[in-house]
């Protein structure tokens, strides 16, 4: 269950094509604006959020990602993690990896919000690990 909560004129809650199937919600704009060539902006949303699994209750983070019709134009979304209590303004940071300016315009479907499991815990100090196949193999190590 997604809660929204309209903080602006013109804002617009979330929306899913496809309930049950689509992984995330579409965020829409609410104000327009030109992304610079490689430069990084914060797009408006007027929205914030509450978001809890419909079965259980038990509260959801949301993870805010490229929408492939964005990415296909150059645009790429970072530094997307919503934490479960957070309850401002969702600001989505929109970087426009191409040489030309990028119009934007007011309730556009700017990316997309999907819901994630909180698992954090709380976090233990040990002296060692428990062993594993892998152990400390990486960047490759499992093949290419």
């Amino acid at each position: 269950m997604l809660r929204v909560k309209l903080l602006e004129e013109g804002a617009r809650a979330p929306v899913v094509a496809h309930p049950g199937e689509d992984v995330g919600y579409d965020l829409f704009a609410l104000e327009g604006g030109t992304l610079a060539p490689r430069a990084t902006v914060r797009m408006r949303t007027g929205i914030a959020v509450e978001a809890r699994h419909p079965g259980t209750g038990a509260p959801l983070g949301l993870l805010v990602r490229d929408r492939s019709s964005m990415a296909a134009r150059g645009i790429a979304t970072t530094g997307g993690v919503i934490d479960a209590g957070y309850r401002g303004e969702i600001l989505v940071l929109m970087t426009n990896l191409g040489d030309a300016a990028v119009e934007l315009k007011a309730g556009e479907k700017i990316a997309q919000m999907i819901p994630v499991p909180v698992l954090t815990g709380a976090v233990e100090e040990v002296e060692s690990l428990e062993d594993s196949a892998r152990a400390g193999k990486g960047f490759g190590s499992s093949g290419r």
